[in-house]
């Protein structure tokens, strides 16, 4: 139940989550969950609560990704940035729904491992150049200079 004295932080804490962790390709979805994960936090913890209720209202975010970028980089070690940081770096990364964005299919342990379901498909890279050494001289494992002094 929401303390009508209190202000609702959610949607400036989206904003925020938005701001840190920019892909303009996420629903508001992932962010709110991250929100909602951060404001449970708060109501076993007085502390962490007025740090982001002070925190927050002190932010001017644009929208504007150069200019929140800077915003945010001042205040990388403020108290509550740090707080909601620690939180949001793995709860919005640990999201389902995310990793379907991303392209991440979880964990392989269950599943077998990467070896026969996938482990090569980085679709997001370049080929790589596959060529054999056909210089003028033979190839040699240990360079001349690393070979062990004779005794």
């Amino acid at each position: 139940m929401t303390d009508p004295s209190r202000p609702d932080l959610k949607p400036a804490l989206v904003q925020l989550l938005r701001a840190a962790y920019p892909h303009p390709s996420f629903p508001d979805g992932p962010y709110e969950r991250t929100a909602d994960t951060i404001l449970a936090q708060l109501d076993e913890d007085l502390w962490h609560r007025l740090a982001l209720e002070s925190g927050l209202a002190t932010l001017d975010l644009t929208g504007d990704p150069e200019t929140d970028e800077k915003q945010l980089r001042e205040l990388a070690d403020a108290e509550f940035f740090v707080f909601v940081r620690g939180v949001a770096v793995t709860t919005l990364y640990d999201d389902h729904e995310v990793w379907d964005l991303l392209g991440y299919e979880g964990s392989s342990f269950e599943k077998g491992g990467y070896l026969e379901r996938g482990f090569d498909d980085l679709d997001w890279l370049p080929d790589p150049r596959i060529e054999e050494y056909d210089g003028p001289e033979p190839f040699q494992p240990v360079a001349d200079a690393d070979q062990p002094a004779s005794a």
